[in-house]
């Protein structure tokens, strides 16, 4: 009998993991007043400490969404337009210079030396403000390697032109190619890039996720603590906790901080879009458009017939449009630049019917006079203001959308930190009744 007991095998305790002791002790406090409160003060101590730190994560999101707008992305787009509008402007001048012969008026020489050193500039800067080795470094590296090229062949056009070769017209119409084949298409696409990028930041300004968390963790917070009261006021017979009330009023404060900014932030950000990013991409493609007639015209010209971009033209003009012009507040510079695009549409209706007529010195003479240049200097004048106008307005808009949200990120903790404290006080107190 001793022996069999001896040899008999002790009992085993079952494997229970750690955790099932945490939650056994959990539910056992639900069983007693002051295990109750206890619960209480942990879930608001721990809504209240993520209320806080996703107000910060939320505010930081947002501004530096917001201030990447202003610092890169909307510089990466101006710098884009102008570096296609520069390249654009290069080919209408070079052009214009071609047809008035001979050594080239000097006026003209300027301009469009002027356009390739502003594009050269632009370049340099969107070149700071492009991650390396991403798709916009390289266009900006190809565009770099391409505008030397097209330099080049505009200068040996310009030779044979002054020496009265008929060459000069097909190293032009090569540049021209160039430049609008292969170098526009690749601002145009650093353009795409940018307007991206724009879309992308308003995106991230937004940080629509983040606040999104931070508004169910606002609400249960706030039935978390209006709860609690009503929970002290039954079970103490107390109709106020004072701690707890001050600490809902500082989760007021904390709340309508919060919805207030963010909704200043979401309204000015609207307005940039609205007033500022989306006008200025609307101008800078009427302008583009604009110098691509311009230009059209021209080479038609210079080809004597050999090439004819009145196609093009007529594409081009057909692209205008100003309505996203109009919706903004720039009504006055869209209907401006609207008659002066009409204006010069009736001086190359005119070029074009002298050449037709077989008059093609009389077209020539027409399509560089001061009347024609004039009107249509005239007109990408008032471009140029209207870019500049909204460029100013989404600058304003950005500002005012980042205002006070750097505070927030600060403020915002600190508000729930003091909430936290005044509720473990306001709990603590009642628990300490049960000692």
């Amino acid at each position: 009998m001793t022996t069999a007991l001896a040899q008999r095998t002790p009992p085993t305790t079952a494997y229970r993991p750690p955790s099932s002791g945490v939650v056994r002790r959990v539910t056992a406090l639900r069983h007693t007043s002051p295990g109750r409160l206890q619960l209480i003060l942990a879930a608001l101590l721990t809504l209240g400490l993520l209320t806080g730190l996703v107000t910060a994560l939320t505010a930081h999101a947002a501004s530096a969404g917001t201030a990447n707008l202003g610092d890169r992305a909307q510089p990466l787009l101006v710098e884009a337009e102008s570096i296609y509008s520069a390249l654009a402007e290069a080919d209408t001048t070079a052009a214009q210079a071609f047809l008035a012969g001979g050594l080239e008026p000097t006026k003209l020489t300027d301009r469009y030396n002027d356009d390739l050193a502003r594009a050269g500039t632009s370049l340099t800067s969107a070149a700071r403000l492009v991650p390396d080795g991403s798709e916009a470094s390289r266009a900006v590296e190809a565009l770099a390697t391409g505008i030397a090229k097209y330099s080049a062949l505009v200068a040996t056009a310009r030779a044979n032109n002054r020496q009265g070769l008929p060459l000069g017209a097909s190293y032009l119409s090569a540049a021209s190619q160039l430049n609008r084949g292969t170098l526009q298409p690749q601002a145009q696409a650093l353009f795409k890039i940018a307007t991206d990028e724009i879309d992308s930041g308003y995106d991230a300004a937004r940080s629509s996720w983040w606040l999104i968390l931070l508004l169910v963790l606002v609400v249960s917070l706030g039935v978390a603590l209006l709860w609690s009261q009503g929970y002290l006021s039954r079970t103490t017979h107390r109709t106020f906790n004072v701690p707890l009330v001050a600490a809902t009023g500082l989760f007021a404060l904390l709340a309508l901080m919060t919805v207030t900014l963010f909704a200043n932030q979401r309204h000015h950000l609207s307005d940039a879009a609205v007033q500022g990013s989306r006008p200025v991409e609307a101008l800078a493609q009427i302008r583009i458009l604009v110098l691509t007639e311009r230009a059209d015209e021209a080479l038609t010209l210079a080809a004597h017939g050999s090439d004819d971009k009145e196609a093009d033209f007529t594409r081009a003009s057909q692209s205008v449009d100003f309505e996203d012009v109009r919706l903004a507040d720039a009504r006055a510079f869209a209907e401006q630049a609207d008659d002066q695009h009409q204006a010069y549409l009736a001086i190359h209706a005119q070029v074009r019917k002298l050449d037709q007529d077989g008059d093609y010195d009389g077209a020539v003479a027409k399509a560089i006079s001061d009347d024609a240049t004039t009107k249509f200097a005239a007109l990408t004048t008032t471009l140029d203001s209207a870019i500049d106008d909204r460029k100013g307005a989404f600058t304003q808009e950005i500002g005012d959308a980042g205002d006070w949200l750097d505070l927030l990120t600060v403020l915002g903790p600190l508000l729930a930190l003091g909430a936290c404290a005044l509720a473990a006080v306001g709990i603590r107190a009642r628990l300490e009744e049960y000692r």
